[in-house]
């Protein structure tokens, strides 16, 4: 029996991106999904994932200062990673901490209201898979 595939979904823990997190979890039939908050996450977390996952409501969360520092110092270059947050401004943040680990980055805008069809975000996990 082969091992299941392993994915990681970080996010600041608030309660208009844990819904998503859900959902990305949820959807990634497959694999064997960890949801975890920023606070808690350590960076051999990321060990065992193939993909990971990064969302956010507000740019530069408390809790993302080591996740931040991490991904300076990390080359995560075969690695894909989806970001997901509710604006632009909160998406180049995001960008801005992968860039340097050189994951291959997707990107999702949810709805502002926070409402993302279960099928975006399906459509948006075909196209990373």
């Amino acid at each position: 029996m082969s091992e299941a595939k392993r994915a990681l979904v970080i996010t600041d823990g608030t309660q208009s991106i844990q819904p998503t997190a859900q959902l990305i979890s949820d959807a990634l039939a497959g694999f064997d999904v960890k949801i975890c908050p920023a606070e808690s996450f350590a960076g051999n977390d990321l060990l065992p994932a193939s993909l990971f996952f990064i969302g956010c409501e507000n740019p530069k969360p408390e809790n993302f200062a080591y996740l931040e520092e991490l991904f300076q110092h990390i080359n995560l270059a075969s690695r894909k990673c989806g970001i997901f947050c509710k604006n632009e401004k909160t998406l180049d943040y995001l960008r801005g901490i992968v860039k340097d680990s050189e994951a291959h980055c997707f990107e999702l805008l949810l709805s502002p209201e926070g409402k993302t069809e279960k099928t975006t975000i399906e459509k948006w996990l075909n196209n990373i898979l």
